[in-house]
């Protein structure tokens, strides 16, 4: 996401907020990969995009942070989330290749994969989801930050975004939300907004006939936030717009508190039916 600390390690991250960033930003030795880029031009997109000769360790990389994960997901991640792995391909062997992966989006929901060098200005960030592009970086931490790292890699954006991507009305709402964050001008409105993304996209829940199953990336790509999101320690509410754009967070803790929506179709019609209440998308 943009202007964010990424949600694979054990510190929450992914905020789409400018006040998220400024948090980080004021820490002192603020990592030079965690300010946000402005794109002074066009970057690859779906076909254009080449594969890079990876190190042998890069691809280790890889096979650590997936299998770490993939042991934690039976029970705990929903369907379509596993379903989306399935479809596009995804495997512990090696990086996948964003240009296959932009093949199979686009066949499946109309979507595409952009490449994107870094951590991405708001703007530049939503402006490609808007017109249904995910904008991927496609390298990938060194081996002394799979704990933590600071800035954003492709493992989050593959691992954890991408496979939800496949579900359409779920890609709808994604499409939407971009479009309409892009209207809104006000501070307040903004900021309902960055919470809602928060607690959907990055760290949401849905409830199944099989119990409550983790559908946000921010989870799915952490190892501490994937055991503790579905435990007893934490307060889950039904989804309501209204009630998550007031819903405040810390980016720097397991989150005690999250959403659950009931279906990927509910969460995109009652965002539409919310931002058009606000005006926000007529």
């Amino acid at each position: 996401m943009a202007e964010e600390l990424h949600p694979d390690h054990d510190k929450n991250e992914e905020d789409l907020s400018k006040s998220a960033y400024a948090q980080y930003a004021e820490q002192e030795d603020v990592d030079p990969r965690c300010i946000p880029i402005k794109l002074d031009g066009p970057v690859p997109e779906h076909t254009d995009i080449t594969y890079p000769e990876y190190p042998p360790h890069d691809h280790e990389t890889w096979k650590t942070l997936y299998t770490r994960q993939e042991r934690e997901l039976p029970g705990r991640a929903c369907e379509e989330y596993l379903a989306g792995m399935e479809a596009l391909g995804l495997t512990p062997d090696r990086i996948p290749n964003l240009k296959d992966i932009s093949l199979k989006l686009d066949e499946s929901v109309g979507w595409r994969i952009a490449r994107i060098p870094g951590l991405l200005d708001t703007n530049d960030f939503l402006g490609f989801m808007a017109r249904a592009h995910f904008p991927s970086t496609d390298y990938i931490r060194q081996p002394e930050e799979i704990e933590y790292t600071p800035a954003p890699d492709c493992f989050h954006d593959m691992f954890g975004h991408m496979p939800t991507i496949t579900n359409p009305f779920f890609s709808n709402f994604f499409q939407y939300f971009a479009q309409t964050y892009l209207n809104v001008t006000e501070e307040r409105e903004i900021r309902a907004l960055e919470r809602f993304y928060w607690f959907t996209v990055e760290f949401g829940l849905i409830n199944t006939p099989e119990g409550r199953r983790i559908y946000g990336a921010g989870i799915l790509s952490s190892p501490k936030e994937v055991t503790h999101a579905l435990s007893d320690n934490v307060e889950v509410i039904d989804f309501e717009p209204e009630r998550i754009g007031a819903q405040e967070y810390e980016v720097w803790h397991l989150q005690p508190t999250l959403f659950a929506i009931d279906s990927f179709e509910q969460l995109d019609q009652e965002f539409r039916a919310w931002a058009k209440a606000k005006g926000w998308n007529d």
